[in-house]
């Protein structure tokens, strides 16, 4: 199989429904712990590490995930701002140690400046990035060599910053850049090894993709899917799913989908926004961003089409994916079981 196929490690209630509210304020570590062994025995690469205020911090999390776990990787998602460079690259070492260096790093600017002043970040979208571009040059200096590293930013100050711990093999993390904007890209482009962006049709991921590509990245997509034996099966579980709507979740991300200044957030309801029957395609379907996001676009269908889409992403470069579904795990088992198989088969004979 030439393509990666990562999933999202629900931190939350595992979003049962695409158009339901959050139930958070919970953690629940057993099943965080079934889940990560159960995706690990179906074959998926990595987890994904979530972050957002409502969600529990992924850090803890995670080291009691790797403890559980011998082969599945695991995709931190953080931010600039939240601690300084030589800590987190501290934190991930200190990981990466424990868990055989499963541990890659997935950095986000942010996506809201509603979201980042809770956390007491007040800097607008583009200083975000600068600001990244910083604190990834200070981790990057710090995993490529044993000497003091000092810096002298503008977001930073560093003086002879030196780690005892360093990571396995003197390697580093595998690192992802999100975002839409030109920024993020440039940012993907100078200090990451893949660029992740939302869902989009294949046409139009590969259009931007294509510079990426050309400059040596990797890219990938954040998705997700609903993948059944046939058609009928698929567009039953979008019924189902949609037929109970919270539409005071639907007016919650409204007002805080106002506030954001992230393109890729913006770019995911416009595009939902342009085709009101929810279907840019005969395999994508919108119909649940409203109420999850911009990660809620999907790839809908039977397990042969949805391995064709897949396909057709990977034809304009695109060979990483980190999934969802609703509810994830019962998504997943439908994906490994039905979806990867073709993909795996596929391969073998391209």
């Amino acid at each position: 199989m030439t393509v990666r196929i990562h999933w999202s490690l629900p931190l939350d209630s595992g979003q049962q429904s695409a158009s339901g509210g959050f139930d958070a304020g919970v953690v629940d570590v057993d099943t965080m712990i079934s889940f990560a062994r159960e995706a690990e025995e179906a074959g998926v690469d990595s987890l994904l590490m979530p972050m957002s205020c409502y969600m529990p911090d992924p850090i803890p999390l995670l080291a009691a995930l790797l403890r559980e776990t011998r082969r599945v990787r695991f995709i931190l998602a953080y931010r600039p701002g939240l601690m300084s460079p030589t800590l987190l690259t501290q934190v991930i070492n200190t990981l990466a140690c424990m868990g055989q260096s499963r541990v890659d790093l997935n950095l986000v600017a942010g996506i809201s400046p509603q979201e980042q002043a809770y956390y007491g970040d007040f800097l607008e979208h583009d200083d975000r990035y600068r600001r990244a571009d910083e604190f990834l040059g200070i981790m990057q200096a710090l995993w490529a060599s044993r000497e003091p590293v000092t810096f002298h930013g503008q977001h930073y100050q560093i003086e002879a910053a030196t780690l005892g711990l360093r990571h396995p093999g003197d390697g580093r993390p595998y690192i992802y850049v999100s975002g839409a904007s030109a920024p993020a890209k440039a940012l993907a482009e100078e200090r990451a090894d893949c660029w992740l962006c939302y869902g989009d049709l294949p046409a139009k991921v590969g259009v931007h993709a294509a510079p990426l590509l050309q400059a040596g990245k990797e890219v990938g997509l954040r998705l997700h899917v609903i993948a059944r034996e046939t058609r009928e099966q698929a567009l039953d579980a979008i019924a189902e799913m949609m037929a109970r709507p919270d539409e005071k979740h639907r007016a919650f991300i409204k007002d805080f989908v106002s506030r954001c200044d992230s393109e890729a957030v913006k770019g995911s309801f416009r595009l939902a926004e342009q085709y009101p029957d929810h279907w840019p395609s005969p395999y994508l379907w919108t119909g649940a961003v409203p109420y999850r996001g911009g990660p809620a676009i999907a790839i809908v269908g039977s397990y042969q089409e949805v391995a064709d889409y897949i396909r057709e992403y990977e034809r304009h470069g695109i060979r990483n994916f980190i999934f969802s579904g609703w509810p994830s795990r019962d998504e997943m088992r439908h994906f490994c079981g039905g979806v990867m198989p073709l993909l795996q088969k596929e391969a073998v004979h391209a």
